[in-house]
């Protein structure tokens, strides 16, 4: 049998993918304009992340206020962003679970 018929079809599914839902600066602040703490909770709560997947927030808008932000993972702008604000990024530790969705 030739070669071609003996490999198997199609590419390789990572099983230890894990898929953040991401939350930028800008539609953050605009769901919580008046908030100096800005947890997990109230991000699924407002419907910006589906709930069960780690949050990861990126750069797209900027901070101009004071502003402790809490998700599972950040962008390294948009770290250096809220901390030159005069905010904190709170990175979470917690169970991050593998998903293999695509």
């Amino acid at each position: 049998m030739p070669l071609q018929r003996r490999l198997p079809k199609g590419g390789f599914k990572n099983p230890f993918r894990v898929a953040y839902a991401p939350v930028n600066l800008d539609r953050l602040l605009t769901v919580f304009p008046e908030a100096d703490n800005v947890t997990i909770d109230q991000l699924y709560a407002a419907g910006l992340a589906k709930k069960g997947l780690p949050i990861k927030i990126l750069a797209r808008g900027s901070v101009s206020r004071s502003v402790t932000i809490e998700a599972h993972r950040f962008s390294k702008q948009a770290a250096e962003l809220i901390r030159q604000a005069g905010g904190t990024p709170v990175a979470v530790e917690g169970e991050i679970r593998a998903t293999n969705d695509k």
